[in-house]
């Protein structure tokens, strides 16, 4: 990301910095490997290491299936009847040692903060509206938009109550960042990136409260979650700078890359973690070439896994899928479009389809209890009648 600034800072970092009664605000560097990634200063009415009350939860990760036959799967997320907030209503369905991910059905704000010690989290709000309040300030989300919320982050999701909010999230046990290919060797986005700074958002207001008192926040680190009880309110931040924040890019505003001839899917890439990558499919122009197939072609996955979630529009390639789908075509074996959707692709001159495709470099495992959401008859479907 890039340099922001927000609220009130000294003039020189790591200096003295007094509130109006004279006694000073509480300096915190907060930074990515060491001292060496992207970093943010932050400065606290209160010590930021103010605990009252430690104790442990219980483990938060989920339990897999054991392995079963190679398969194509189709899981379909609007029948997860589990909601709550954006913590509570959360449902696992796939993961590895690199990401989570999961869907989540938010019914009701979050009343008390939380923060993943064990990496960066991302959501993409599919339906709702509402706000992120986080430590470096607010973030209002809308329907599209990707919102990435740094490790470490005390954050709560409050939904405005216009409607449901309903979110595709991914833990990720690395940094998100915009894709290194798109970046020069300044870290500015370059000109043939599908976005570009304009489009990314950081927070909008930064709001302090410096009052005492009992404040709960749940902490997520090491596999375990984790009740820790501050002695006051954990937005008291009255001002940060640097690289390191919360920040929110909408899908709308992902600009596709057409060419004569299908283009190969990393021309969608939006994001990148360790070992995988996050795609965005948007309405776009089919290819031009006379004799252009806009259809994918049958590919072998062998080297990562691709998830599929469909948002919205008629999937050109796929049947049987619907809003809240989720696909995974695994490594090993080859998938593409369904019968019929190939031939029926020819001359077409675009594709109203919305989807966010997430492929990952080591196989994903599917929790147990995704099974109960899932059509198992999926792997058969390419069967020509």
């Amino acid at each position: 990301m890039y340099y922001r600034q927000l609220g009130e800072i000294p003039k020189k970092r790591h200096t003295i910095f007094k509130k109006e009664d004279g006694s000073l605000f509480r300096e915190q560097v907060m930074g990515t490997k060491g001292f060496s990634g992207t970093q943010s200063i932050l400065y606290h009415h209160h010590m930021p290491t103010e605990v009252v009350k430690s104790e442990l939860i219980g483990s938060y990760l989920p339990e897999y299936e054991e392995q079963g036959s190679l398969n194509h799967r189709h899981f379909l997320t609007d029948q997860i009847t589990q909601t709550g907030d954006a913590l509570s209503g959360r449902e696992y369905i796939l993961g590895n040692d690199d990401l989570l991910i999961g869907f989540a059905n938010i019914t009701e704000p979050m009343k008390l903060f939380y923060r993943n010690g064990d990496g960066d989290e991302m959501f993409f709000f599919h339906h709702g509206s509402g706000k992120v309040e986080t430590m470096f300030g607010t973030i209002n989300y809308r329907p599209g938009d990707y919102v990435v919320i740094p490790i470490g982050t005390m954050y709560r999701v409050v939904t405005d109550g216009s409607k449901p909010t309903k979110a595709l999230i991914v833990e990720s046990f690395s940094q998100i960042t915009t894709p290194r290919r798109y970046r020069n060797e300044y870290g500015q986005l370059l000109e043939h990136s599908p976005f570009c700074e304009r489009d990314i958002r950081g927070p909008e207001t930064l709001e302090t409260f410096s009052e005492k008192g009992e404040h709960e926040v749940i902490t997520k680190t090491r596999g375990y979650l984790h009740r820790h009880v501050l002695n006051h309110h954990p937005l008291d931040v009255v001002g940060w700078d640097g690289y390191l924040y919360p920040w929110a890019f909408n899908i709308e505003d992902f600009e596709p890359i057409t060419g004569r001839i299908h283009q190969p899917p990393p021309v969608h890439q939006t994001f990148e973690g360790h070992n995988y990558v996050v795609c965005s499919f948007v309405p776009r122009l089919y290819d031009y070439h006379p004799e252009a197939i806009p259809a994918p072609y049958y590919h072998s996955n062998v080297n990562s896994d691709e998830l599929l979630y469909y948002v919205e529009g008629n999937f050109m390639s796929r049947k049987g899928i619907k809003e809240g789908s989720i696909t995974l075509h695994p490594s090993g074996i080859p998938h593409g479009p369904h019968p019929g959707k190939t031939e029926a692709s020819i001359g077409k001159k675009e594709t109203p389809e919305l989807a966010v495709m997430i492929d990952t470099f080591r196989p994903l495992k599917t929790v147990k209890k995704a099974k109960a959401i899932e059509d198992d008859q999926y792997m058969y479907t390419w069967i020509e009648k």
